[in-house]
């Protein structure tokens, strides 16, 4: 089975969130149920100085306002292409936002370009190598299958996969000529939304299949509460789409310890990296892009409840100015609370495995992959009830403690009030020893890897070829 990953990041060359994640371990993950899964990617600065002796499989003479190359780079053990196209990608800032923080305003013949490059392996394949199936991720690969529809190809079957619907990859209607797009798709029943063109929309259309990350994301994307606009197009696919739980890379995410009790020296390092003195409470942590989404305002209005159970606070973090500001003002307000600015790979490692819970308090999540790692490390989840977080924590309920199953704490509504209440909770749960070892080694043998979910990715991938 030969399937061709289309991304917009992969780690480790790029990230920005999950979908990077995914990308780069799924290959991996699938070789062992007999799928090849190769990856496209454009070529960021970072990709091509990473791959900088990468050969040429094919030029593309014009790509939305200039030449461009398929390379054939390498990743671990999995075959990388890569599109050189340095009109597109080779520039500085991030690989959706310019020095501004704005989006690049080329953003739509940026991803129009990769969703074009895709089109050409699956139509003439590269190398000796055709795909049977293109694993499309979120808007950036969106217009594959319109375009796909339009070269005439009809064997290659393609698979949607939405990370996170709050991106829909919108253009203004005037844009159909120059993307390329045919302007009889451009209704509500096509590509169309309120007036402008959603490479997403394209995607969940008309693509065969599409899928999203958790089971109860894909239940939740078809209400007006979390579809975002796009609940009743994934409604008239219901038959076609299915939420497969994401996984982590369990080589990467490995413990420094096997036993909860080991946990201890991890704890002090952390206190000590963060200035924060002992406390007779449990040590939380978050690792997380500082926005409304992430329901951190909320945390910021619980923050009371935690410290007064004698509970502290680390967060790394970057993203919304008025949280940054917040969390800057509580570090130095109160010294149960810590702060780090930025986003550091081996700093977060340190900060799961030091810390004593992570939180989550999401308004929405597709799948989220933070409260896995914590599961992995032992350092338990404090999750609200939505999304991947609902499918992946076991809630230390009255019924969760009595059967000995529980991994961490779920609240609901996702309001401050209920956050407040859980933190509390969690502090009560600290205060019982034995009980919060139990969690702790539930959370560590919690399945969190690829093995089921990529299982199940590989089944579909075959019933579409069948």
């Amino acid at each position: 089975m030969r399937v061709l990953s289309v991304a917009s990041e992969c780690v480790p060359l790029v990230k920005t969130g999950g979908l990077a994640d995914v990308a780069g371990a799924l290959p991996a993950a699938l070789a062992g149920d007999g799928v090849e899964m190769r990856v496209l990617l454009p070529g960021y600065r970072a990709v091509m100085a990473a791959q900088d002796k990468a050969p040429v499989l094919c030029d593309i003479p014009e790509l939305f306002g200039g030449p461009a190359r398929i390379l054939q780079g390498v990743l671990g053990d999995t075959t990388l292409y890569i599109l050189d196209a340095p009109h597109l990608f080779d520039r500085q800032g991030g690989i959706y936002l310019g020095p501004d923080g704005r989006d690049w305003p080329d953003n739509p013949q940026r991803f129009a370009a990769l969703c074009k490059a895709a089109v050409l392996i699956a139509a003439k394949g590269v190398g000796g190598w055709r795909p049977q199936v293109l694993h499309l991720h979120d808007w950036q690969a969106g217009l594959v299958p319109v375009y796909l529809r339009q070269s005439g190809v009809r064997d290659v079957k393609t698979l949607l996969t939405i990370h996170n619907i709050a991106f829909q990859g919108l253009a203004p209607a005037q844009m159909l000529s120059s993307l390329q797009l045919p302007a009889q798709l451009f209704n509500p029943r096509g590509f169309e939304y309120w007036g402008r063109i959603s490479a997403l929309k394209a995607g969940i259309v008309f693509a065969d299949k599409v899928s999203t990350v958790s089971p109860t994301y894909a239940e939740e994307l078809m209400t007006p509460e979390f579809g975002m606009g796009m609940e009743g197009v994934l409604a008239d696919r219901a038959g076609d789409f299915t939420g497969i739980l994401n996984g982590i890379d369990l080589d990467v995410w490995k413990p420094p310890y096997a036993d909860p009790k080991d946990k201890a020296p991890y704890r002090t390092a952390l206190r000590e990296e963060f200035g924060l003195p002992k406390a007779d409470g449990p040590l939380c942590v978050v690792v997380s892009r500082l926005t409304g989404q992430k329901g951190l305002d909320l945390l910021i209005e619980a923050l009371p409840a935690l410290l007064e159970n004698g509970g502290q606070l680390a967060v790394l973090g970057s993203g919304d100015p008025g949280l940054e500001a917040a969390f800057s003002q509580a570090a130095a307000r109160y010294s149960g609370v810590a702060l780090r600015l930025g986003y550091d790979e081996p700093l977060a490692h340190r900060m799961i495995a030091g810390g004593d819970a992570i939180l989550v308090p999401s308004r929405f999540e597709p799948c989220g992959l933070t409260q896995l790692y914590g599961l992995r490390f032992g350092t338990l989840p404090l999750v609200s009830l939505t999304g991947g977080l609902a499918d992946t924590v076991i809630n230390a309920s009255a019924a969760g403690l009595a059967a000995g199953v529980a991994t961490g704490v779920q609240f609901h509504p996702v309001n401050a009030q209920a956050l407040s209440r859980a933190l509390t909770r969690l502090c009560g749960l600290w205060r019982q020893p034995a009980v919060w070892r139990r969690m702790m080694r539930n959370a560590m043998t919690h399945p969190v890897g690829w093995d089921a979910s990529a299982r199940a990715y590989a089944d579909l991938f075959r019933a579409m070829t069948a």
